[in-house]
């Protein structure tokens, strides 16, 4: 087990590194450190700092700056640190029911190390170790100990080739054979083949396989899950009749292994059907406490919500990264300025400040709402675990589905965009790998996809919102729902006769102001909405397509609309609460009137259509509102990225280092990591050639670092020069020739140089056993003349050779 990270405030929250972001950081208006204990308090943040320091200090986490791991490497690698993380035993069965907001933080931490590693560890534990608890019962607990000792390695098998969304049409089959004893888990055709299933791929023991439960006499009880062994944990071979294989290499997330499998006929103990919602007896006979098909379908994919939720908070990790690397730098980089002698950083742009403070704010936000969603996953599957049945917890259950299911379109989908726009914040440097911000873009792409399409995502929460106001038309009905989120619908027809009356922009700076409009968007969109599916049926058009027609410019915004103001909702309540100190309440309340007044405005048409704005006013007030906040919050910015930054070695990008030094190359490289972050990693491949010239006034000292061993890689077919400018060291430049025709490193440590290649040096190319030679840096100077060599990469000036 890890050790806990001990000592007071300065171990916990250290000051940051002397260096160019001072100057911003001294002029915040709050304390970031008391921000962080108010935001995360002290058990959060010391066990944050203990899986960090684990990560920084464990070899196996090593960054391997500028290399780039094979697929099955990559794989391999990440599966060995996603069993370390389970040897540290962070986090133990017993903390998660004391302490269950430590496992998102623990996912996230995991995700802001690398996404891949985080989404292999929550598909395991609690993907399908939720399912396995949530949905099995008192005979299924083994498995969980079994989970977390890693004896097994889980997955989640819902989606097929052919469907994904529309789980009702599920083709995988689960036929009881009463002689036996024993479920038949069958794959019909290739089509019914489970895809897309995270860790099948290469490394899954078990899956949790859902398929159409049949007893007896052919009849079927719908969907319903499987625990199902599909590997060999000792040899990973598949079982038999199990035919399971790895997607291949994908956009992002390439350390998860993606996989597919198909069964035939595979035969499972009776024991082996997640039966809370669901039993068959030993003779055949289907039994269950719910009398609903639907209710008992829904209660089914019960682990689709805490999929869901769990993707809001990896979005909200991606977006943290970002705007910690874009930020940083925005307040270092200097272009421009009042006159030719004085850049400014470009921070201090108004364009700048506009495109990225809004989505900090929203991570802010975001963040939050993430938090307090799992609390209430957490209330929910309590119940379900308890055995309650009452019309609360199925109302509870309704409700957290609704808002998952919007929650990961908003989430993923502004993490997309503010990811985009800190990299172009960024210019060229944002589009360099090494500064990692096209990792967290494709990284997070997947997010918009798996555990359900966002687009049909939001036509579940549009659904839940028109069933409510149905239900009202019909009998009567209160909005009422155990979250609160639909409560304030019971005044729907009073709130679509306000208008917006805010003559001001110091009136606008209040998130109140935006959530009265958001309010009576989301009852105008309900109305239109409801209007619109009613005078499609009246058409002729059946429920199915009247849902379709309406979907576009009714259904979707609606959803939207609904999700954003249920965050502008409990972000407003929390940074508005008696306990929030007196120091953070302006910097608290600022971002929360920014993040609602940016995401209101986006609906600015449909305000000024449905006669809540009218007049230029309104528009102009608004958009003045959110330039004035981002103004008003850019000398705290810097100290606001710190509050969510995580330590240098894990965010892992050069222009976003916490002492915000990005000199020299500007972060042109990954080995080492030097003061300046230029590379030494030489290059040359199929007839191109790349190398840095290093000059000007850098010594040996500083090029190597004081910090571990670096490595650069010289690639094959490749000779190239690396003349370095040893000032301080020696009185003149040194020539250094590296040739690889098969393989070889140059090893760069403190004060040595170490070259490996696979041919002695400094005698000819023959292909002899591989040497290695040891040079101390004040041998350096002059060790081999250097004289031209025949031009081995055409295109490219001609190298020098020490030879």
């Amino acid at each position: 087990m890890a050790p806990p990270v001990e000592g007071g405030d300065a171990a916990l929250l250290p000051e940051f590194p002397r260096g160019p972001l001072d100057a911003y950081r001294a002029r915040a208006s709050f304390s970031w450190k008391e921000l962080a204990l108010f935001t995360e308090g002290e058990d959060m943040l010391r066990f944050k700092k203990t899986i960090f320091s684990a990560l920084e200090n464990d070899p196996l986490f090593a960054r391997s700056a500028g290399a780039d791991l094979s697929l099955e490497k990559y794989r391999e690698l990440n599966f060995l640190r996603c069993k370390r993380i389970f040897e540290y035993d962070f986090l133990s069965i017993e903390d998660m029911f004391k302490s269950p907001l430590k496992v998102p933080a623990l996912i996230q931490c995991l995700g802001m190390y690398d996404s891949s590693l985080a989404v292999k560890y929550l598909l395991h534990s609690l993907v399908f170790g939720s399912a396995v608890y949530s949905s099995g019962s008192e005979r299924h607990l083994t498995y969980i100990q079994k989970i977390f000792s890693m004896e097994i390695f889980g997955c989640f098998a819902l989606t097929e080739l052919s469907h994904g969304s529309n789980t009702k049409a599920i083709r995988t089959t689960a036929h009881y054979d009463p002689a036996t004893k024993e479920f038949i888990i069958h794959s019909p055709d290739f089509e019914a083949a489970k895809f897309w299933v995270g860790n099948m791929g290469k490394t899954a023991t078990h899956a949790v396989v859902f398929a159409k439960l049949h007893v007896p006499g052919d009849q079927c009880h719908g969907l319903h899950s499987f625990i199902v062994q599909i590997r060999d944990p000792k040899t990973l071979l598949p079982m038999p009749g199990v035919m399971v294989g790895d997607m291949g290499k994908k956009l992002g997330q390439n350390g998860l292994d993606n996989g597919f499998a198909m069964f035939h006929k595979v035969r499972v103990p009776r024991q082996s059907l997640l039966n809370r919602m669901g039993d068959v007896t030993p003779e055949g006979t289907y039994v269950s406490p719910f009398k609903d098909v639907r209710q008992r379908f829904g209660v089914s994919l019960g682990g689709l919500s805490s999929g869901r939720v769990s993707i809001l908070s990896l979005a909200v990790v991606n977006l943290k990264l970002a705007l910690a690397i874009a930020l940083r730098f925005s307040a270092t980089r200097r272009q421009f300025g009042p006159t030719e002698e004085e850049e400014i950083a470009v921070l201090e742009y108004p364009m700048q400040q506009c495109r990225l403070l809004p989505y900090l704010a929203a991570a802010y936000a975001l963040d939050y709402f993430s938090k307090s969603l799992f609390l209430d996953l957490v209330e929910f599957q309590r119940g379900l675990a308890s055995g309650d049945r009452s019309a609360r917890q199925a109302e509870l259950g309704r409700e957290i589905h609704a808002l998952a299911s919007a929650s990961k379109p908003l989430a993923s989908w502004t993490a997309q965009q503010g990811i985009q726009e800190c990299r172009e914040a960024c210019g060229g440097h944002g589009y360099l790998a090494m500064n990692r911000l096209g990792v967290l873009r494709d990284d997070n792409d997947p997010n918009c996809t798996y555990e359900g399409d966002n687009n049909v995502l939001l036509q579940q929460t549009s659904n839940y919102l028109l069933g409510l106001l149905a239900h009202r038309v019909q009998d009567g009905a209160c909005f009422r729902s155990p979250l609160k989120s639909v409560d304030f619908l019971d005044a729907y027809p009073s709130i679509l006769d306000q208008k917006f009356e805010v003559s001001s922009v110091a009136d606008c700076l209040d998130s109140a102001v935006a959530l009265a409009a958001y309010k009576w968007l989301v009852c105008y969109l309900l109305r239109e909405t409801y209007q619109k599916l009613n005078q499609e049926k009246r058409s002729g058009s059946s429920d199915f397509e009247a849902r379709n027609n309406c979907q576009v410019s009714h259904g979707r915004p609606l959803a939207l609309a609904f999700l954003e103001l249920t965050v502008v909702q409990r972000f407003h309540e929390h940074v508005h609460q008696p306990c929030v100190p007196p120091s953070l309440r302006a910097v608290l309340g600022r971002l929360s009137a920014l993040y609602a007044l940016w995401s209101l405005s986006r609906h600015a048409a449909l305000l000024y259509r449905g006669g809540y704005f009218s007049g230029e006013q309104a528009g102009e007030v608004l958009e003045s509102a959110v330039l004035a906040l981002c103004s008003q919050l850019k000398d705290d910015a810097v100290a606001l990225v710190d509050v969510i930054a995580p330590p240098d070695f894990v965010l892992d990008s050069p222009i976003g280092r916490a002492d915000g030094e990005v000199k020299g190359g500007q972060g042109l490289a990954g080995v080492p990591q030097g003061p300046m972050g230029i590379s030494a990693e030489l290059r040359c491949s199929g007839g191109s050639g790349v190398w840095w010239l290093l000059e000007n006034g850098h010594t040996w000292g500083s090029f190597c670092g004081e910090g571990p061993e670096q490595v650069g890689t010289v690639s094959s077919w490749c000779v190239a020069m690396l003349a370095l400018w040893l000032q301080g060291v020696c009185p003149s430049p040194a020539c250094l020739f590296l040739s690889r025709w098969g393989g070889g490193t140059a090893r760069l440590h403190r004060q040595r140089l170490e070259v490996h290649t696979l041919w002695p040096l400094p005698s000819s190319h023959s292909p002899l056993a591989p040497q290695s030679q040891v040079l101390p840096a004040s041998d350096h100077a002059g060790s081999w003349p250097c004289r031209p060599l025949p031009h081995p990469c055409p295109g490219i000036p001609r190298p020098l050779c020490p030879l």
